[in-house]
C-alpha cells in the first residue's frame, strides 16, 4: 500500500468516531432553538414590590 492509500484508510476508521463525537456535541445546541419555541407553558412569579432597602442601604454606606 501506498503512503496516500494507508493516510486514507486511518481517516476512514476515524470518521465515525469523530462523528458521533460531533453529535453528541452539537445535540444540546441544537435542542435549544426547539425548547425557546414553546413558549406558551411559561408561569411567571408576581412581581415582588420595592421596598426602597437599597437606596437606604446605599446612603448609609456612603455617610460611613
Amino acid at each position: 500500500m501506498t503512503r496516500t492509500a494507508t493516510q486514507i484508510i486511518k481517516t476512514l476508521r476515524l470518521l465515525p468516531r469523530a462523528t458521533m463525537i460531533l453529535m453528541v456535541l452539537a445535540a444540546p445546541v441544537l435542542a435549544v432553538p426547539q425548547l425557546r419555541a414553546d413558549n406558551g407553558s411559561t408561569i411567571e412569579a408576581p412581581a415582588a414590590r420595592k421596598s426602597g432597602v437599597g437606596f437606604v442601604l446605599l446612603v448609609s454606606l456612603q455617610r460611613s
